[in-house]
Parts: C-alpha cells; structure tokens; sequence
C-alpha cells in the first residue's frame, strides 16, 4: 500500500486491487468512529465526498461502494471502491466470491491518483 495524501488527522493509501481503490485511516489509534473528535469525523466524511465524486467522475463505474469494518485492522478506516459489471467479483463484494476473470479497459489509476492528490 502506498500512501497518496496525509494531514494531521487521516491518511489515504491506495489498495493495489484491478479495481480504482482508496482507503482512508485516522493518524491516531482510533477503534471506532463514534471516538473520533467532531473535527477528524469532518475530515474523514470531506476526503470521502470527495473521492467519491472523483471516481464518479473520472472512471464512470458502475456503483461506488464504501465499506467501514476492521475486525482484522480494529483502526477507523473507510475503503472506497469503484466497482464495474466487468471486475472479477461484481456484484459481490471485493472479499467475495470471484465471479469472472476481469475484463477491464479503465483510465489510467495514476493518472487518477494525481487528479486526487491536486484536491487536497
């Protein structure tokens, strides 16, 4: 994982995946998102709207999903996924049941990772 942006409350990492994947983590040792302070909460749900919309935006997918769980990693963190009727596992979830092999022509994700890094 390699990080593409950090600030004094969150980082954002991209998971190497077929598909344009993002997560977003609190700097601090934070369990659930409801011990987040008003000010790193803000942060998180501004870095998501954002990400989101650029996805939309730049690979046209079929759906955005945005998943928050960390029984593995017990550390706020939300992934952000843009999801294609063509990726390996549509419409199960990334940690599913593969479906097909991908069949994916996207633009290219470091072009997308810079488009995302100018909006911070």
């Amino acid at each position: 994982m390699s990080e593409i942006y950090k600030n004094d409350l969150i980082n954002i990492q991209i998971e190497e995946s077929e598909i344009p994947w993002l997560k977003i983590f609190t700097n601090e040792n934070i369990k659930e998102l409801s011990s987040c302070n008003y000010e790193t909460k803000e942060e998180i749900f501004r870095c998501l709207d954002i990400i989101e919309k650029e996805m939309l935006d730049y690979f046209n997918p079929e759906k955005i999903n945005i998943a928050s769980f960390g029984n593995y990693v017990p550390h706020v963190h939300f992934h952000i996924m843009a999801r294609f009727k063509e990726d390996s596992y549509f419409p199960e979830p990334m940690w599913g049941k593969k479906q097909r092999e991908a069949n994916l022509d996207l633009a290219s994700f470091e072009g997308f990772y810079e488009l995302i890094k100018s909006k911070f």
